[in-house]
């Protein structure tokens, strides 16, 4: 039997003494495409922060698997070596380092953290070069600050651009289309749907079908109340644009 991707058994997490998820199972297969989707408030966003690492979230108890290995006993820098990736919904800013140095010092790193050799400049750049060309990255973004004074497509198609180059195996997409226009939102999701590979995985947590128009996932989960609620195909987005969320709100409740 295969392993999967990604494997999440029975998480609860509380922040603050308040339980958010409430006992997340979730199993994605390697080369899937899966999506979250709810309401404000049912713990999307919380669930990456935790895939990710991020501070002040206690895991109460549980399982995060990845390709089997148990990543919640790994740090963030540990847990991104292995080939997890989150793009935010909110990019934060970096001011005084520019976008081009941030990223040859995230690659190297992470080849440095595996043992293998770091990009040469000629490299780098032409990397950087061929993967930028879709995402419509011009050298004048690459010399400005990361994200500093970046309008929100940008910001994310600077995380695409992360993504492309540091070729993560499971990408963790949250709220990818918040703040984009359409155009920008095209964009985006053609570099993300470039990205999509029998060996790498990808978790899109978005509250709106739209999205979905454009990034099609194999499979939809509902979210509701800190856990998954209802699994389906494509089809269960557009159920849930039709209907809304409260019909799922009670079957949580």
């Amino acid at each position: 039997m295969t392993t999967p991707m990604l494997e999440i058994r029975d998480l609860h997490v509380r922040v603050e003494e308040r339980e958010i998820l409430k006992g997340v199972n979730l199993v994605l297969p390697a080369g899937e495409v899966h999506a979250i989707m709810g309401r404000n408030g049912s713990g999307k966003s919380t669930l990456s922060y935790v895939l990710a690492g991020r501070d002040g979230y206690e895991i109460t108890s549980g399982e995060v698997l990845m390709d089997g290995q148990n990543i919640l006993d790994l740090d963030p820098n540990e847990r991104a070596t292995a080939g997890l990736f989150l793009a935010f919904q909110y990019p934060i800013e970096i001011p005084g380092v520019s976008t081009m140095t941030f990223l040859k010092a995230a690659i190297n790193a992470q080849l440095k953290a595996r043992g293998e050799a770091v990009l040469s400049t000629p490299d780098f750049m032409r990397a950087v070069k061929d993967a930028g060309a879709s995402l419509q990255i011009n050298s004048d973004m690459l010399k400005r600050a990361l994200n500093v004074g970046f309008s929100g497509g940008e910001k994310k198609r600077a995380e695409i651009l992360q993504m492309a180059l540091l070729k993560p195996k499971l990408c963790v997409l949250d709220e990818t289309d918040s703040g984009l226009d359409i155009d920008a939102l095209r964009i985006v999701s053609d570099g993300v749907n470039a990205l999509r590979s029998p060996t790498r995985s990808m978790l899109v947590i978005t509250h709106y079908q739209r999205l979905l128009n454009y990034i099609v996932p194999d499979v939809v989960h509902v979210f509701s109340d800190g856990r998954i609620v209802k699994s389906g195909g494509k089809e269960l987005a557009l159920e849930l644009e039709a209907e809304g969320y409260a019909g799922f709100s009670e079957a949580a409740a």
